[in-house]
Formats: C-alpha cells, structure tokens, sequence
C-alpha cells in the first residue's frame, strides 16, 4: 500500500514514516510513501501557495493553482483521495478499514483555513475529521489517519493483536498488565495468572463491557440495536447494570 502526502511542511509527516513500526513495513515493502511538497508547484520565485479568500474573512487560504499541479503530478484522478478537515466526516475505525484495503491514498494536508473548494470539487473523494476540534496542523491530522490505516494492512501487525483492540467489534479494549506482578501494591488481577483461558476470556469480555458502558455508552447501545452482542455479553451487561444501580442507591442512602 503507498501513502502520498501533499503538504507544505514534508518534514512533519517524514519523521513518522522514518520511524518504529511504520519504518519496518517500509523496510519490508509492505508500505510505500511520497512526500510532495505543494511549494514545489508555486509560480513565484517566493514560491506563494496562499491568499486572501474572496468575499473578504480573517485568515489565507491555500490556492487553487500549486495544490492542483501537485495533484496532477501525482496522477489523482487515479487515486482516492482524502482531504482532512475539521468540516469532514467523523474517522473511524470501520473507515480506517476500508481504506486500508485500497492501493493507494493521496492526503491533502490543509493549513491557514483550509484549501480552495474548486479543488475538492475536482479531485477529493473524501473529507475527513479527525475530531470535533480546529488544528492548525492538516500533517498532523493527515498522520493520524495514516497511523490508523497503515497498522490493519496485512502482515504489518500480527492479526492477534488486532482481534480485541478497542472498537474492532464495537466494544472497548480490556485492562492490560504486565510484569511486576505487584506494583505500588496493586496486584495483577488473580484470574490472569490462573491459567484458566475460559475465566480469562470471561473476565476479558465483562471489563471490555464495563469499560465501554462507563466511557461510551453510546457503543453499547448501538451494539444492542444491531443485535450484534452475545447472550453472554447481555447478561453480564444487566449484570453490571445492577451493580451500578445498587451503588448509586447505597449512595443515595448515605445521603439522606
């Protein structure tokens, strides 16, 4: 898979590529990436990719011109691209799915205010957020969406490791330990060191299910609408439903 990025400062998104796991499956020829620099298509000798908006408004935007010769040097209109903007769709991981398995994506890094409408009309396919949140950064966005899709290309990562990652099947990721056994006092959890693989596996679900229900009960409920939960996995959901109601009473009563 090749990842091309148009930007006006290659050098923020090359130190990702160059390093860790990315570096690996680049090394490998797993993954393949262009770093375009959108200033090597200006006309000036002051190399300008950006202006005043028509219709007056605070702040640059980038211009049309140098971002579409960048385009076409690229060969775009082959390619998906992906413009990433705070305006886009909300990222997500089915998404990161689903471009992992293209041959090729073209990110168009914004700054300023963004870029020229005329050239999403012309060449984005996608417009992507990565947050309900304004960045000054489009490199920075555009390395995250990067960061998402490149590790679900097969043989970059042992597929293990992605099985019951955080939003692989609508829920969140278990409570991990590692060595020392005992830290600051806390213990590792027993069942973990059991040997016991069906209390492990039972454990696994019930803390992913807990931990979801507190931080994105959202996903749960969604997850129920689809009917996508097992019976196992409702019945430890009313489960924890109780126990959280229980509590809730008992400190109400303390109250009173």
């Amino acid at each position: 898979m090749k990842f091309t990025v148009l930007t006006l400062f290659p050098e923020i998104p090359r130190a990702f590529f160059e390093a860790s796991i990315m570096a690996k499956a680049v090394e490998k020829g797993i993954i393949a990436y262009d770093l375009v620099n959108i200033r090597d298509f200006a006309f000036d000798r002051h190399k300008t990719c950006d202006d005043k908006p028509y219709g007056g408004g605070a702040g640059q935007l980038l211009m049309a011109e140098p971002l579409g010769r960048a385009l076409d040097s690229v060969k775009a209109y082959k390619k998906h691209v992906i413009y990433v903007t705070p305006s886009g769709k909300p990222f997500t991981q089915k998404k990161a799915l689903e471009l992992s398995q293209k041959e090729e994506i073209v990110l168009v890094c914004g700054r300023y205010e963004g870029i020229d409408q005329r050239i999403i009309d012309l060449y984005v396919d996608d417009e992507i957020s990565i947050g309900d949140y304004v960045m000054s950064s489009g490199e920075l966005a555009a390395t995250v969406i990067v960061d998402s899709v490149y590790r679900l290309v097969d043989n970059v990562i042992t597929p293990e490791s992605l099985d019951e990652e955080s939003y692989s099947d609508g829920l969140l990721e278990y409570p991990q330990y590692t060595h020392p056994a005992v830290y600051r006092d806390l213990a590792v959890p027993e069942v973990l060191t059991s040997g016991n693989h069906e209390n492990i596996r039972k454990w696994r679900l019930k803390k992913r299910l807990q931990k979801t229900l507190a931080n994105r009960p959202d996903l749960i409920a969604a997850a129920r609408m689809k009917g996508e939960l097992t019976a196992e996995a409702e019945k430890m959901i009313e489960e924890l439903l109780d126990m959280h109601l229980s509590k809730h009473d008992r400190k109400k009563n303390r109250r009173k």
